[in-house]
Formats: C-alpha cells, sequence, structure tokens
C-alpha cells in the first residue's frame, strides 16, 4: 500500500525528517509513536500528501509514484485515494453532519443523491443515525469525531490517516473510537495510519513505529 525509502525534509536548516524508511501493507492498523517535535504529523503530512519531501528516493502509495505528480494531480490522487481524520475534527460549524460528510464526494462531482445516500448510510453504521440535521455544536465531542471519521470514509479511500484522533476524547471514547477504526478495516478493508501519544492506544495497532529525531527506530 505504502513504500517510502529515505525520505528527508528540511525547513530551513532544521532537518525534521532524517531518511525514513517505512513499508505498510494493504489492510494494516499502524500506530506512529514518538515524542513531540519528534517529526510524527510532519511524516504523515508527506505520507498523506499535504506536504512534500525535501527530497525522497521513493514514495509509492497504492502502486502510484506520487513523487512524480503536479500539483493538479496529487490533489485529484487525495481526493480519490485518501481519507484523514485530525484531533481537531475541523467540521464545518455552519453545516449539518450530514452535510459535513458530503462535502468530499461533492469535490469529486459525485452525484447528489448516490453521494447522501452513500452519506448516510456511513452515518448509520457509526450510530448516528439520528443525528443527520445536526450542526457540530450540537453533537458530543465523540458523535463530531465519528462524523469526521465519517467524511473520511465517503469517498471510499484506500488509506485513512488519523492525526491525534482521540487527543480530544475521553479515555471511553478514545477507547471506542480505536476499535471503531478496527470495524472499519473489517467492513470496508482500509489501511490506517494513525498518529498518537498515547501508547496504551497506539498498541492496540497491528504494527507500531517509533519515531524520534526524525528517524523510525
Amino acid at each position: 500500500m505504502i513504500l517510502a525509502k529515505n525520505i528527508h525534509k528540511y525547513f530551513g536548516s532544521l532537518e525534521v525528517l532524517k531518511g525514513v524508511d517505512l513499508h505498510i501493507k494493504k489492510g494494516e492498523i499502524v500506530a506512529i509513536v514518538g515524542p513531540s517535535g519528534a517529526g510524527k504529523t510532519t511524516l504523515l503530512q508527506i505520507l498523506g500528501t499535504l506536504d512534500k519531501p525535501t527530497s525522497a528516493d521513493v514514495l509509492i502509495i497504492n502502486k502510484k509514484d506520487i513523487t512524480k505528480f503536479n500539483d493538479k494531480e496529487i490533489s485529484k490522487f487525495r481526493n480519490q485515494h485518501i481519507g484523514f481524520v485530525f484531533q481537531f475534527h475541523q467540521l464545518l460549524p455552519e453545516f449539518t453532519a450530514l452535510e459535513n460528510v458530503c462535502i468530499p464526494a461533492f469535490i469529486a462531482n459525485r452525484s447528489k443523491d448516490e453521494t447522501i445516500t452513500e452519506a448516510k448510510k456511513i452515518l448509520d453504521f457509526l450510530g448516528l443515525s439520528e443525528r443527520y440535521e445536526h450542526k457540530p455544536n450540537e453533537l458530543s465531542g465523540g458523535e463530531q469525531q465519528r462524523v469526521a471519521v465519517a467524511r473520511s470514509l465517503i469517498n471510499k479511500p484506500d488509506v485513512i490517516f488519523a492525526d491525534e484522533p482521540s487527543g480530544n476524547l475521553d479515555t471511553a471514547s478514545a477507547r471506542n473510537l480505536y476499535k471503531l477504526f478496527f470495524e472499519l478495516r473489517s467492513k470496508f478493508g482500509q489501511t490506517f495510519i494513525i498518529v498518537s501519544h498515547n501508547h496504551e492506544l497506539a498498541n492496540m495497532a497491528d504494527r507500531k513505529l517509533e519515531i524520534r529525531d526524525g528517524i523510525i527506530i
């Protein structure tokens, strides 16, 4: 699913990633852990095509060499193949839960009726069938995060990147979110890459990678 070799990233003279290598198989749930400033989020953003490496020998996602893509091609690839879940759910406050979930599909020019039907199915699966018309400020923290998960699934992505997805949740809600990732993997077959400070939750993953000082150890 993902093959990266010798990934380097500089911000000015500061080298944040110092030659990262990793291989993630389709359907894996992989946790990336490490102290603050180790390069976890930078690596996640590069793997998720939100940022570009300063240099890389190989960066292949779903059999596509994304280092060869221009900005327009990367945006299209990201919309079609990648989903994101962030610590702060990033829901648009003026839209309902259903509308928030539909937005990535509308960007991809999918039909309105097809998108709404699919969004409702995902929200139902996530236990949010009574929350279609609720706006984010009318939802609990856990419900907001599940809406964000639903939004990440609407385009049937091959891989979902989650950056501290449980950081704003209480312990029980955080565990439930991680269990949900396993349910989604079983139902939809997605690959999950999760950045987390929480080692207890990271230990639930199929594999845990630790990054320190810009390299995976």
